[in-house]
């Protein structure tokens, strides 16, 4: 199973990088998972905005050039990991950037003029690994499930990946927050995945 892991946090020091650690170490520890690649998408210095105009169009954003390492790499794996904060209720804009450009039309989806496209990237499987200030199930009773309705159906599922996992922690900025008992979990899950 290649694995490709898309961390999206500034701070090397945060709660994100140690799951992002826990990723890495369990994956390591599975005899299933054959290789792993890491994006790091401010280390990257990754562009997240789209600009279009007369000589370029979002139609065409699918053979980009610019975007084409990104490309192989989502093709490669049959296993994509988001480590990530919610911050406002979503993402980070940075991720959003690359939802927004690597997730188009001709590459990830395409539309036969149906009410639904044919997803273009099935039998891959994906883990969204978030972290919150707020308590666990603030999205769920506040926002009605924002976050998961975003990642799993506006997204994931509209490209063909239907075998979908979150992690959401919540209460992350608490000394009471379990880190260590979440970040645990995170290793055991990825040390066991098939």
């Amino acid at each position: 199973m290649n694995t490709l892991v898309i961390y999206t946090h500034p701070n090397h020091q945060s709660l994100s990088y140690a799951f992002l650690q826990e990723v890495l170490r369990g994956s390591r520890e599975n005899a299933q998972a054959a290789e792993i690649q890491v994006l790091d998408l401010y280390e990257e210095g990754f562009d997240p905005v789209l600009v279009f105009g007369e000589h370029k169009r979002r139609r065409d954003m699918h053979t980009d050039p610019a975007l084409a390492k990104y490309r192989e790499q989502l093709l490669w794996a049959d296993q994509i990991v988001f480590v990530y904060p919610i911050w406002w209720g979503r993402p980070p804009a940075m991720l959003l950037g690359y939802i927004d450009k690597m997730f188009a039309s001709g590459f990830a989806y395409q539309d036969k003029g149906g009410l639904v496209p044919e997803g273009l990237l099935k039998g891959k499987s994906a883990v969204c690994i978030s972290t919150m200030q707020g308590p666990t199930h603030y999205p769920l009773l506040w926002l009605h499930n924002a976050h998961k309705v975003l990642m799993r159906k506006a997204l994931l599922n509209y490209v063909g990946i239907r075998r979908v996992k979150f992690f959401e922690f919540g209460s992350m900025e608490s000394k009471r927050g379990k880190h260590a008992r979440k970040l645990e979990r995170i290793y055991q899950f990825f040390k066991t995945a098939r």
